[in-house]
């Protein structure tokens, strides 16, 4: 079924945040609908967060499937209903053999989802158990100091983004940091920063440099270059699930979870 609201326009927008929390929260009452799969990032997540009825998802959870914007509604699950929703591609995308066969996995087979990241590059060696957590960076940072932002303790924090700068990652990355957002996390995956330069205009810092700046001051194993993101061949993540990350074998693993079959 497709959203009653889904062909709605209001300028950027597939509706007002009143339509459009209204086929969400129609989505989580109905008996009929085994999960949700969002068609796009979503740039207005965040203004319907006020508007959900997380008491139905806590009631009957449903795996709720998507990435970039689609991060606000992660973590309000999250926070708000206790559930796992899963961090992988948007329904409107052309599937890879590698993206297919991860997001059944995830939500038909309830195995791991996960595995070997080849091609990662490891900023700080060393292993780590948690729950997975995470997703679009810029998103996270929104989130800071709302009712909504991510409890991370105790998790692996997993991170992508699109179209950044390095300095604006590094901002970002130190706002989770001066917020006490990242206290307590155990280790830090980050996969792709689509369309963004590997180093400062300058040369001076490169993004990896920052990343594993953070992951030096929590003082936790870390890579980047996972697939995760704003790409083609992308892991499915099923969040608040446990994991186990091994930089030396750059493999992350996760526990399976429930499915939809």
């Amino acid at each position: 079924m497709v959203g009653e609201h889904a062909l709605a326009r209001n300028g950027y927008f597939a509706g007002v945040d009143e339509q459009r929390a209204a086929d969400l929260n129609r989505a989580l009452v109905d008996d009929s609908i085994d999960a949700l799969w969002c068609l796009r990032g979503g740039y207005g997540t965040m203004r319907i967060l006020e508007l959900i009825d997380y008491d139905a998802m806590a009631r009957r959870p449903k795996p709720m499937i998507g990435y970039s914007d689609i991060t606000a509604l992660h973590a309000a699950f999250a926070r708000r209903s206790d559930v796992v929703t899963y961090h992988g591609p948007t329904a409107r995308a052309t599937l890879s053999t590698f993206s297919r066969e991860s997001l059944a996995c995830a939500l038909v087979h309830g195995g791991d989802s996960c595995g070997a990241a080849t091609h990662a590059r490891v900023l700080r060696g060393g292993s780590a158990h948690g729950a997975l957590a995470g997703g679009n960076l810029a998103l996270l940072s929104a989130l800071a100091g709302t009712a909504y932002a991510p409890r991370l303790d105790d998790t692996i924090l997993v991170l992508e983004d699109i179209d950044e700068a390095v300095y604006r990652i590094d901002r970002m990355l130190r706002q989770l940091l001066l917020a006490g957002l990242l206290d307590g996390v155990r280790a830090i995956v980050f996969g792709a920063c689509t369309n963004c330069p590997e180093a400062s205009d300058d040369g001076a810092r490169r993004l990896d440099d920052v990343i594993a700046e953070v992951a030096d001051v929590l003082a936790v194993p870390a890579m980047s270059g996972a697939p995760v993101g704003h790409i083609d061949d992308q892991w499915t993540l099923p969040l608040g699930a446990a994991a186990a990350l091994d930089t030396d074998r750059r493999t992350l693993a996760v526990q399976p979870t429930l499915t939809i079959a």
